[in-house]
């Protein structure tokens, strides 16, 4: 029987690349969102307002799925009110679609802000030793991710199906209009630094500059998320996933400057956060689009400043271990300056960037 997946959120970074891997391997695929972005044709498009219980089970009326992958977010003023909102979409879609008995495994991805806290209380708790591992638990602070896994924990139980809970480090992929893509930002601000003779500083702490790390290819991220769905073995698991590799800002910066063509100015040893530094990106970039012949003239719907902000400015070393994953049979391996230069080609050939 053909596996049919619901993915809520499929226009994002994770929901589009899932998307596509799923559609490689003969998924049918359908896309639960508020239908503002189009989907690819080969996606079945379903439009709900994910915050209303009420709205989800009409759009989802009729509708039977064997597979429900959870890759969207609310981001709101405060963690109550994200876990709040956040919470009740995970048990409006997982509601709706449970009681037609055709749910086999529902996947939730989240974030290694389960070990670091929420960005309200970032880091002010006591982070766990690095590299993270999945047996390290939760931290004692209010996370809206807390609060989604709880949900599906329930849903699993009373609907019976199995669950999978991802947890990435900073996704690299394609998707425009994205709040957490630090590739594409990345991408934007050495195209401005290039256009404008303007040295490419990193905006980040220097802990970030100088320790181990590690980031996750959205493509990456899908293939693990897969595999979680349909392997015996990964049921009723959470799992930490990333590239693989580690590696310091310190080299990787000068790995990016060194693709665009650019000088990477000297780390002064203070975060200098990009987005106070890009007052005037607006203007430039609208200048330059038109004269670059660029298909999105506003930066706003590109770059996401402070997001990428509070990746590089976090005052701990972040790395994460991927054993579980591995002795459990997900053994797949990406180079992340690989990742990078990837996405740089694709921004490229689409016009995004110059």
């Amino acid at each position: 029987m053909q596996k049919r997946a619901l993915i809520v959120g499929a226009s994002g970074i994770v929901g589009s690349n899932l998307a596509n891997q799923l559609l490689s391997t003969g998924w049918a695929v359908s896309g639960l969102s508020r239908g503002r972005t189009a989907l690819s044709p080969a996606i079945e498009p379903i439009a709900a307002d994910l915050t209303s219980a009420t709205s989800v089970s009409e759009a989802l009326a009729g509708k039977s799925f064997t597979h429900v992958f959870f890759t969207a977010w609310s981001r709101q003023d405060t963690e109550k009110e994200n876990i709040r909102v956040n919470g009740g979409m995970v048990s409006h879609v997982l509601d709706a679609v449970g009681t037609t008995d055709t749910v086999s495994h529902a996947a939730l991805v989240t974030g290694l802000k389960h070990y670091l806290g929420p960005f309200e209380a970032y880091a002010t708790g006591a982070i766990p030793l690095t590299p993270f591992r999945e047996e390290q638990g939760r931290q004692p602070v209010d996370n809206f991710y807390y609060e989604q896994e709880d949900r599906l924990f329930d849903a699993a139980q009373r609907y019976g199906f199995s669950w999978s809970v991802h947890r990435p480090h900073t996704i690299i992929g394609y998707a425009l209009g994205n709040a957490m893509n630090m590739g594409v930002t990345l991408a934007v601000y050495a195209s401005l630094c290039k256009q404008t003779g303007e040295l490419f500083v990193f905006p980040g702490s220097a802990t970030q500059w100088n320790s181990l790390t590690d980031m996750t290819d959205a493509r990456l991220l899908a293939r693990h998320i897969e595999w979680a769905s349909t392997s015996v073995n990964a049921r009723n698991e959470d799992f930490n996933v990333v590239n693989g590799d580690v590696f310091r800002w310190k080299w990787m910066w000068s790995q990016i400057a060194g693709y665009f063509g650019i000088e990477a100015a000297p780390f002064e040893g203070e975060a200098r956060p990009l987005e106070t530094r890009m007052e005037n990106a607006a203007k430039a970039w609208s200048e330059i689009a038109p004269r670059c012949n660029l298909r999105e003239s506003n930066i706003g719907a590109l770059a996401s400043w402070w997001h990428t902000d509070a990746d590089l400015g976090r005052p701990m070393e972040v790395v994460t271990d991927m054993t579980k994953s591995r002795k459990m049979g997900f053994l797949d391996y990406q180079s992340t300056p690989e990742s990078f230069f990837t996405l740089f080609e694709r921004l490229k050939a689409e016009r995004v960037i110059p």
